[in-house]
């Protein structure tokens, strides 16, 4: 299953720690972007990632709230994919070293327990053949609330496939 690789690999990204490029660039919306998949008001009721981990069931929809990263890249080249993390784990600052702070380095071991990997789909329910960045404009420590329906593979990893995302301004 092409999510389970997805989830590999983020958990492989965690385990590298601080690293990668020094700075990540945003990137707004192309010209064939998913302005339609973006929300014009934050919707009621979401969950924080750490939550939704302990609570959520497979097949249930469900509203989540978090930063883009757990890796330094949270993003999946190709598909529309990125990993977010609960807004309570603490993310490393350049102050203490860390020049990839959406990679939560210095709270590795927090992470595993507070994060989701959001797919964002299409309306037949297949991934977006697009970097997330370039679709709705996001990058690391965004802050987005997505809305989907939820899974769980057999480790109990959350992944979201997402139709709907408000992305927080100026957070």
């Amino acid at each position: 299953m092409k999510i389970d690789l997805f989830i590999v690999l983020a958990a492989l990204g965690i385990l590298v720690g601080c690293g990668g490029s020094p700075t990540e660039t945003a990137s707004s919306p192309s010209a064939s972007s998913g302005k339609h998949l973006l929300l014009a008001s934050e919707p009621d009721g979401a969950i924080p990632v750490g939550e939704a981990r302990q609570t959520v069931q497979s097949d249930q929809e469900v509203t989540l709230v978090g930063l883009v990263g757990g890796s330094t890249e949270p993003f999946v080249d190709g598909i529309a994919a990125f990993t977010i993390v609960d807004e309570s784990v603490p993310y490393c600052s350049p102050d203490e070293g860390c020049p990839t702070p959406w990679d939560y380095c210095c709270k590795q071991n927090q992470v595993q327990d507070n994060i989701a990997t959001i797919k964002i789909v299409d309306e037949a329910g297949s991934p977006i053949a697009s970097n997330a960045r370039d679709l709705i404009g996001v990058e690391g420590l965004s802050k987005v609330v997505v809305q989907g329906r939820a899974t769980r593979d057999d480790a109990g990893n959350l992944s979201v496939a997402a139709t709907k995302i408000f992305i927080r301004p100026g957070e």
